[in-house]
């Protein structure tokens, strides 16, 4: 497909999104699929978060953390997925320079938020497990909340840089971007600049939160296995390791997915294997992680029992 518009000086103004290449039948079903879980999506991670906000039970660090998670993940899925609704339903598929610039952006600071929470929430699980009679004073309120500020620093400030690079590239071969999305990889090797330089920004950038993260988690789960391995309880060693499962599961899914999508090499990977794990990330794990948190957590359980007991009650 060739480059179909431009500005007066011969810069692109708009790119067009290939999307998901399937017949129009089946593009229809992927709406009404991706639809639904951009819905129960919003509607698990908001019940997580009114519930951590009203129930005194859920008034914790681990909560705390979780419900930033969530929120993380309502506005992921919101930069994402309605522009892929809209483009499975239109004959045309295209978005604004800035309008594409801007997902993009959306789409790296609120990943790299996510990265650092992560490597946050399995350190809170090592002071739980490792520190237990001092956790009240380490994870303290102030303490927690300057982790999350840091958290939301560090990822607003993370996509600048490249993202400021890439608004100097000039496009002029075409504006077909292979994607649903606009990824930063695609958008750039787009350009007619030598792009290697702004490519190894990105990739050093992404692999430092990226990796940083994975070390964080990585250590502190050294630690809490060491501290299982030596409780003498068998039920002690599995109620403590439960207060982990949630967390290692998420963590494994979006390590994976991170990995495999920014930081092996690209080269013979298919494009349907590539949109396939795109989606996982951007789609299927922020619907996953409400279900993941809450089937396996008995306070959390009982704290939404003892609500829908309450809403039935003031009927």
């Amino acid at each position: 497909m060739s480059l179909r518009n431009q500005s007066s000086t011969g810069q692109v103004t708009e790119f067009i999104l290939m999307g998901f290449q399937f017949p129009k039948t089946l593009e229809t079903l992927i709406f009404v699929v991706l639809l639904v879980v951009l819905l129960l999506t919003i509607a698990g991670n908001i019940t997580i978060i009114i519930l951590v906000c009203l129930d005194q039970r859920l008034q914790t660090p681990m909560y705390f953390f979780l419900c930033n998670l969530s929120f993380l993940e309502i506005f992921f899925v919101l930069t994402i997925t309605p522009k892929m609704l809209v483009n499975l339903l239109s004959l045309n598929k295209t978005i604004s320079v800035v309008a594409c610039f801007t997902q993009c952006y959306f789409y790296f600071f609120l990943g790299s938020c996510e990265v650092i929470l992560i490597g946050i929430m399995a350190f809170d699980r090592y002071i739980a497990i490792c520190h237990p009679l001092r956790y009240t004073v380490i994870m303290n309120g102030r303490v927690c909340t300057n982790l999350m500020l840091g958290c939301w620093f560090g990822a607003f400030i993370n996509p600048f840089p490249p993202l400021i690079l890439m608004t100097q590239l000039s496009f002029c071969d075409s504006n077909v971007i292979d994607h649903f999305f606009c990824d930063y990889a695609p958008i750039v090797k787009l350009s007619c600049n030598d792009v290697h330089a702004l490519l190894a920004l990105e990739g050093i950038l992404s692999g430092f939160f990226l990796l940083s993260s994975l070390f964080v988690t990585c250590v502190s789960y050294l630690f809490i296995i060491a501290t299982i391995v030596r409780m003498r309880s068998t039920k002690g060693r599995q109620k403590t390791f439960s207060t982990c499962a949630s967390h290692i599961t998420v963590a494994s899914i979006f390590y994976g997915s991170d990995i495999f999508m920014y930081s092996l090499p690209s080269h013979g990977r298919s494009r349907d294997v590539q949109q396939a794990v795109a989606v996982l990330t951007a789609v299927v794990t922020p619907l996953l992680n409400p279900f993941i948190y809450t089937l396996r957590n008995e306070k959390f359980k009982e704290a939404l029992k003892d609500s829908l007991k309450r809403r039935k009650l003031s009927l």
